[in-house]
């Protein structure tokens, strides 16, 4: 039975009510990922609001990536509980990036941190360091021209989440998608500013490879180095200084 017994203090929107009632079942254990909501009739009769504020609620949580709404009938309708922390933490760092209100350079700093902290802890025998091993056979397979930059890229960004998941710790692992996410597209365009790609290109591969090694050699220290140089020097060379003090120039 679903239980409608929430304690509010002071005044909600009416669509906060929802959300507040489907927290409480997240927390109490009466849904779980993989669980749904209630049919959107039934959850405004029983909370006593109506169904524009429910459907204002699952939108909400869509965004956030805590729940997928599905539509008609079959195994796929209803809107059922799953979780993409990463979607949402990356969409919000992306507009508050846009906004200017986080600084590029800031982000990157961060990156930095949390980059350093997952390489030094990441398991020698954490099957993702396999998958981190692959991703730079594929890098090596692309042309080092200008024009293939963004797969090179693409590739770059799920090698540096392999690392981290290496690390087992999943809040990290959010944090640095999110982080890797809301970047991505400076990233791409900061290529534009390197004198030589395919020098850069060569250059980052060799420096993904020494990381890969240190991390397999259970040398965290060196490996959490090797991560925090490579990071600087890529946004260093593009012009972007992860200090925040001012653009740097591009070598």
């Amino acid at each position: 039975m679903w239980s409608n017994h929430i304690n509010y203090d002071g005044i909600m929107r009416t669509h906060q009510l929802v959300l507040t009632w489907i927290e409480k079942q997240l927390s109490d254990g009466r849904l779980s990922v993989g669980g749904r909501l209630p049919a959107e009739r039934t959850l405004a009769e029983q909370l006593g609001v109506s169904r524009t504020s429910v459907r204002e609620a699952i939108r909400i949580l869509e965004a956030m990536g805590v729940v997928r709404a599905g539509v008609g009938s079959g195994p796929e309708a209803g809107t059922v509980v799953i979780s993409d922390p990463t979607a949402a933490l990356g969409s919000a760092l992306r507009l508050h990036v846009a906004t200017q209100h986080l600084p590029v350079s800031d982000i990157v700093e961060t990156r930095i941190l949390l980059e350093s902290w997952a390489a030094s802890r990441a398991r020698a025998d954490a099957p993702e360091l396999e998958q981190a091993a692959m991703l730079l056979d594929e890098m090596d397979a692309v042309e080092h021209v200008a024009q293939a930059a963004d797969n090179f890229l693409a590739l770059d960004v799920r090698f540096h989440l392999a690392v981290a998941d290496a690390a087992g710790n999943a809040v990290v692992s959010a944090m640095m998608g999110s982080l890797r996410e809301s970047i991505q597209g400076y990233t791409a365009r900061f290529t534009a500013n390197l004198p030589d790609w395919d020098a850069t290109a060569q250059r980052l591969q060799a420096e993904h490879r020494e990381i890969l090694a240190a991390i397999r050699n259970d040398d965290g220290a060196r490996a959490a180095r090797l991560v925090a140089a490579h990071i600087e020097g890529y946004y260093q060379e593009a012009g972007v200084n992860p200090a925040g003090e001012g653009p740097a120039r591009p070598r």
